[in-house]
């Protein structure tokens, strides 16, 4: 069985990868239109927070509190550290912590309560608004997402069945003939048995209008903050998340024996974009986030602001998370949507895909646009 995934960002390596270990597979072919690992996917960023709590939604919540374990899983397999269990904190109204405690609680996942007053004493470098208590998971973690993509992809192309395909730009995928089609911008062409689009933001160009539709386009800018206390003052930081009169901020800490700065960003500088283009952050959003950080931070110093960057990520259109779809007679399935959870969630989402692309059960991941995907019965079906 030959199996070609699009897209060399951390659901494409991981589908590659899981697809490269069944049973059956004779040949994997993993293709980017730049270098493998893509310097421009979603995914490729410095720190990415591994947490288990979505406020009031058990099944999500459930789901989650096994990431961390699917990322340590990756570590051992891949022989590389990356994964660091540094916590997340989730700030919110002192009157909702026990509900969401007993929600982590159910799920399995290690936790406690914090009062105002915890706050204040812990992180005494942040300020809370009046009323505001916590939930602090212990097992929640920051990945080196940078670190892990290259480790993933130096695994991944020791392995004697698969093949790494960079610089190669797909412009379309089809069915025809009992076998699936890419198509490169140089003209040439590339056939499998089954097709996985897993392009990020790129892959609204490469599935069907009924799939594209449905998929709103992102941008979200961020600052990476390296103060001149660090990391004295902020050791033992976990993340934070839910920061600030709106709820809406976080923080990534620095992590320790690594030189990725803190990373702080809003709900508020993320907006809705018609296109891709630059990475460079406008300077209306980097003030923006100045602004929101200025008040969060006692001792904020916007010349610690050593850096600024924009990304892009995909959300379905309704519910705001991925969205998974098989066409072209069942040849083809695509990850057509890569932001908010899917880094989290990458190791189990990868391992469902896989398992559909090679013809073996799914295994669930407790999320129902990845468990339960759209099923088109032809390109053009709208």
């Amino acid at each position: 069985m030959r199996i070609t995934v699009v897209g060399g960002g951390v659901i494409g390596l991981l589908t590659a990868i899981e697809c490269a270990r069944a049973a059956g597979v004779d040949r994997v072919d993993l293709v980017d239109a730049g270098p493998i690992p893509s310097p421009t996917a979603t995914s490729n960023d410095r720190l990415r927070v591994v947490r288990a709590l979505h406020r009031g939604e058990p099944a999500l919540t459930m789901a989650a509190a096994q990431a961390h374990v699917g990322w340590m899983d990756i570590e051992r397999l891949v022989g590389s550290r990356f994964y660091h269990p540094a916590g997340a904190l989730t700030v919110m109204p002192e009157q909702d912590v026990g509900a969401e405690l007993a929600l982590l609680t159910a799920a399995g996942a290690k936790a406690s309560a914090l009062s105002p007053a915890d706050l204040a004493n812990r992180y005494p470098w942040l300020r809370f608004p009046a009323g505001t208590g916590g939930v602090l998971e212990a097992t929640a973690g920051v990945v080196l997402s940078d670190h892990a993509l290259v480790a993933l992809a130096r695994w991944l192309g020791s392995l004697p069945r698969v093949r790494l395909h960079p610089h190669q730009r797909v412009v379309d995928v089809s069915q025809n003939d009992g076998a699936a089609t890419i198509r490169f911008a140089d003209g040439g062409f590339h056939t499998a048995d089954q097709v996985v689009v897993a392009a990020g933001p790129w892959s609204r160009e490469l599935v069907p209008a009924a799939i594209a539709s449905d998929l709103t386009l992102y941008r979200q800018s961020v600052l990476s903050y390296q103060p001149p206390a660090w990391p004295r003052d902020w050791a033992g930081m976990p993340a934070a998340l839910g920061l600030g009169p709106a709820r809406d901020a976080w923080l990534m800490p620095p992590v320790p024996r690594s030189d990725a700065p803190m990373r702080l960003s809003a709900a508020s500088a993320c907006r809705p974009v018609t296109e891709l283009s630059d990475r460079v952050t406008p300077n209306r959003w980097r003030e923006h986030l100045v602004g929101v950080f200025a008040e969060l931070l006692p001792a904020f110093d916007p010349a610690a602001v050593v850096d600024s960057t924009d990304g892009y990520y995909l959300a379905e259109r309704t519910r705001g998370g991925p969205l998974l779809a098989t066409y072209g007679a069942g040849r083809v399935l695509a990850y057509a949507a890569c932001g908010g959870m899917s880094f989290k969630f990458a190791p189990q989402i990868a391992r469902t895909i896989a398992d559909r692309a090679v013809g073996t059960p799914p295994r669930p991941t407790g999320l129902d646009s990845i468990d339960r995907p759209r099923l088109l019965a032809a390109v053009g079906e709208e």
